[in-house]
């Protein structure tokens, strides 16, 4: 007997040791009123700090030792506040307890509106001293729809407004309508909302919620700093910053990238076409609730969604965009195809076609005037469904670059005609100088001829809305010799790098504009490889890598002046045009919109044509990052294997301004973002470029009718005729 109590004594004394060492600290009893599916309960569960829970705000109050601490949550938010009697909370501090309660239905002495306010664009700005270095005064923090009770605060912690900044409100908060969101009153803090469901609302930044939370918590329990071991999020990248990657890793970053098209049920599909087409609209406000998961997917015929707003609800699942855009169909064909080809998916083959198709064929996007060989709009693509009389000359140039890379991933010449005659449409509306300008509208070209806009003196020097129309003049030339098609493109590069880099017109950001111009420089030293040339690349292609991080970041950068889309210069203007991701130059922010997905291809077809080994090692870096970067998520699969416009690659998380009107933090485009991404891994994958690959197109088969048909031009069919007896 002696001998087994003394065993109980050691085994009592170890699992004590254990019990301590595990939470790190003196256990102290927390009194916790809430579900255990709740955020904060799990989060305490998993860290060892010790709680009882209780179903009853009264039982928790009874219960609970004097001196101690409560933790009230608001299980049923945002439909259910939560009640709590004015006698328990005359009892609580009879008793000396700290307690912590969010969402009241009313509280003594304090008037509560009994309307609640839903944040749009708001972010939580911390309005005092109390949170020290961590969470500085003015900091932001991010609280997606935010369902926030409306009471008078003389001192709050924590207000919601709608406020400009990166990481902290640039223009401060005198000028904006601040609610209280975070206060205390003699032992009561205070939330105004459901501040316990930064897990399930997908809050951030990570870092920034896990400091209030320790410094919550700490107050609640009265005694040492708390201090989390870990966090975890249900969104999140697919690795951490210097975590090895297995050596597959970029062909499972391509399978994951094209299954994400299909878990965020993108394709169309008949039965629930209906809902599409309501939700799109005139394409006015063309946004929606996810599609939901019992749904099927399309095959390309009906098209493919754009992707996902930067809208998260407050269960954490996100708003789409129900929008049909040409470009986004001619880009996600060549992903498709080409990730087919990688992965040995002849399914993928189907869906290409199908969406090739549907541009040229089976939508309004080239029917009209647009398929009528007397119009003067003739062989354009209009920008969506519901606007195809508008046109973009980028566009325009992304969408049939996608399909020529289709075409050349699976041996067709299905769609060369019409992709022919849409460089040909574009090229004949460029001015002198080769530029089309931001955008041109069907009613103007018919009305005054094409003839009228190539007669224009007109220099756009724009990588954003120029360069890649001039991409495809290149690649076309390379493939017809029609000599026009590199004139015209050197002129336009020329005129362009002249005004490097104090004028250009630059949009978001100058890496937008370096990241875009690179795939023209880099097919320019295809077809005619000079010294000039090479250099005018390099300069670009090195301005760009200056601020490519060790972690294979592009770093946003802001131009001289004010650009199209620039910083957000006050807070009435926050979220009301499209803007950059970040504050300032220096902000540790990459774009994968705008830049680095852009970034990488170009960087691929210029490592490609000059076999220069600095271009091949900002790929390398580039892959890797894109690929650490890739969200994964069990939970919210319509997000898992896309890519977030924004990662602020300092903290390692999805974080930036989301001032963008439409296409903010965490936006997804199947097109843009993820198209040129997987598309390139691909391309890294199979060790080879665009250019290389689309080598053996036969498009000049219909060049010489067509230069004749649209430019008026018989000098090919004479020396087609020549050439071919």
């Amino acid at each position: 007997m002696k001998r087994l109590s003394s065993l109980f004594n050691v085994l009592f004394c170890i699992s004590a040791v254990v019990v301590l060492s595990s939470a790190d600290r003196p256990i102290a009893t927390i009194s916790f009123c809430g579900s255990p599916a709740n955020d904060l309960f799990r989060l305490m569960k998993k860290e060892g700090i010790a709680f009882r829970q209780y179903s009853d705000p009264s039982d928790a109050i009874h219960h609970a030792a004097r001196g101690s601490g409560v933790i009230v949550t608001a299980d049923g938010y945002p439909l259910k506040k939560v009640q709590v009697s004015a006698g328990d909370l005359q009892k609580a501090a009879r008793k000396g307890l700290r307690i912590y309660i969010e969402y009241p239905d009313s509280l003594p002495g304090i008037h509560i509106a009994p309307d609640v306010f839903v944040s749009t664009l708001e972010r939580v700005v911390v309005s005092s001293d109390r949170f020290g270095k961590q969470l500085q005064k003015m900091s932001l923090l991010g609280i997606n729809d935010c369902h926030l009770l409306q009471a008078p605060a003389e001192h709050p912690f924590l207000v919601l407004a709608k406020v400009a900044g990166f990481d902290k409100a640039d223009y401060g908060i005198d000028d904006v309508k601040a609610y209280p969101l975070l206060f205390q009153r003699e032992n009561l803090m205070i939330a105004l909302t459901k501040l316990t469901n930064f897990r399930t609302g997908r809050y951030g930044p990570s870092e920034s919620w896990k400091a209030l939370w320790e410094n919550l918590l700490t107050w609640v329990r009265g005694t040492e700093e708390i201090h989390f071991r870990s966090w975890g999020n249900d969104v999140e990248p697919a690795y951490a910053r210097e975590e090895s990657l297995p050596a597959n890793a970029g062909r499972q970053a391509v399978a994951r990238g094209v299954e994400w098209l299909y878990q965020a049920r993108l394709f169309i599909d008949s039965s629930w076409k209906d809902q599409w087409l309501k939700i799109q609209g005139d394409g006015t406000y063309p946004f929606g609730p996810p599609v939901s998961q019992d749904l099927p997917n399309g095959d390309g015929s009906l098209g493919i969604l754009e992707g996902h707003a930067s809208r998260i609800y407050s269960d954490g699942t996100q708003q789409y965009r129900y929008w049909v855009r040409s470009d986004v169909q001619g880009e996600v064909a060549y992903a498709m195809a080409l990730a087919g080809r990688l992965l040995d998916r002849k399914a993928y083959f189907r869906v290409s076609e199908n969406l090739a198709d549907f541009v040229f064929f089976n939508s309004n996007v080239r029917a009209g005037a647009r398929g009528n060989k007397d119009s003067a709009v003739y062989g354009l693509i209009g920008w969506a469904l519901t606007h195809p009389h508008i046109f973009y000359g980028d566009d325009n140039a992304r969408t049939v670059l996608g399909i020529i890379g289709a075409s050349a991933c699976m041996n067709s010449s299905r769609w060369d005609k019409e992709i022919l005659e849409d460089i040909l449409a574009n090229f004949r509306l460029s001015s002198k100088q080769g530029f089309l300008g931001g955008n041109l509208h069907q009613e103007d070209i018919e009305r005054l001829g094409w003839k009228h806009f190539s007669q224009r003196d007109l220099v756009n020097p724009s990588g954003n809305f120029e360069s890649w129309m001039w991409a495809a003049y290149l690649w076309l030339y390379d493939k017809t010799k029609y000599a026009p098609l590199l004139e015209k493109a050197k002129t336009a590069i020329r005129l362009t790098m002249e005004a490097y880099p104090a004028k250009w017109n630059w949009v978001i950001g100058m890496q937008l504009e370096r990241a875009r111009m690179i795939l023209p420089l880099a097919w320019l030293v295809r077809v005619d490889d000079t010294e000039e040339h090479r250099e005018w690349l390099d300069r670009v292609a090195s301005d760009l890598l200056q601020r490519q991080d060790a972690c294979g970041a592009i770093r946003e950068e802001l131009g001289d002046g004010d650009g199209m889309s620039g910083r957000t210069k006050s807070n009435s203007s926050y979220g009301e045009f499209e803007a950059t991701l970040i504050s300032k130059n220096g902000d540790k922010v990459s774009d994968q919109l705008y830049t680095n997905n852009f970034a990488f291809f170009g960087l691929q077809e210029a490592a490609r044509a000059t076999g220069n080994k600095k271009y091949a090692d900002a790929v390398k870096k580039l892959s890797g990052y894109l690929i650490r970067i890739q969200v994964k998520s069990e939970k919210h699969k319509d997000v898992d294997g896309a890519w977030f416009r924004g990662f602020d690659y300092g903290r390692w998380d999805y974080w930036a301004s989301n001032a963008d009107a439409g296409w903010g933090v965490w936006a997804t485009l199947a097109g843009w973002s993820q198209t040129w991404i997987v598309a390139t891994q691909a391309l890294v994958e199979l060790d080879t470029s665009y250019w290389e690959s689309t080598r053996s197109s036969r498009i000049n088969h219909y060049m010489p009718q067509t230069v004749q048909l649209m430019l008026g031009d018989s000098t090919l069919s004479v020396q087609h005729e020549k050439n071919h007896p």
